[in-house]
């Protein structure tokens, strides 16, 4: 999410999306697409699901542009739309549970972190850091979805296609672990 010095950040466009203003809104699609592919797509390997969460965002941000009030509560206009990416997705997954088999998980192979990860990683330094570090691969998906992109736990049980007193243990697994790192 690049802009060249003198243009307005990701807050200011939304603003402007909220009057109306379609050029803001291709600029914020430009800025942040690319990047919210990539994270959806490390939740869901399915591309059709990608594409239909992609566009109830994008259409979603064009109809409650107005409802942002980041400045004025300190949130960031990306978080606000991966909020928004995030619930899409997870209403996504519910459609597909009715009707079909559950989605594909997300993809097998290893893959690199991503880049919101490395920079909880290198952001979060100490002990504190050192302690998430050290948590299980599960227990830190869960401590994502659940604290980092703020899902419920019943959004994070269906994003990560577990049961959602799986997602209760984990939760408190985490936070068990946590407390005896930094005891």
């Amino acid at each position: 999410m690049r802009k060249a010095p003198g243009e307005p950040d990701e807050e200011r466009l939304v603003r402007l999306v909220a009057k109306g203003d379609r050029a803001a809104f291709e600029e914020l699609y430009r800025r942040t697409a690319p990047w919210l592919a990539v994270r959806l797509r490390r939740r869901c390997a399915d591309e059709q699901i990608v594409a239909e969460v992609m566009q109830e965002t994008y259409l979603a941000v064009w109809r409650a542009a107005g409802a942002f009030a980041g400045a004025a509560v300190g949130g960031t206009a990306v978080g606000w739309l991966w909020t928004i990416a995030a619930r899409r997705l997870v209403d996504a997954f519910r459609r597909r549970a009715h009707h079909a088999q559950p989605p594909p998980a997300a993809a097998p192979w290893p893959v690199a972190p991503a880049a919101e990860e490395e920079a909880l990683a290198a952001g979060v330094e100490g002990d504190v850091g050192d302690a998430l570090r050290r948590l299980a691969p599960e227990l830190g998906q869960v401590l994502q979805a659940m604290v980092l992109d703020g899902l419920s736990v019943r959004e994070t049980a269906v994003l990560l296609g577990v049961p959602e007193g799986t997602v209760k243990t984990r939760a408190r697994r985490a936070r068990t672990e946590m407390r005896r790192a930094l005891a």
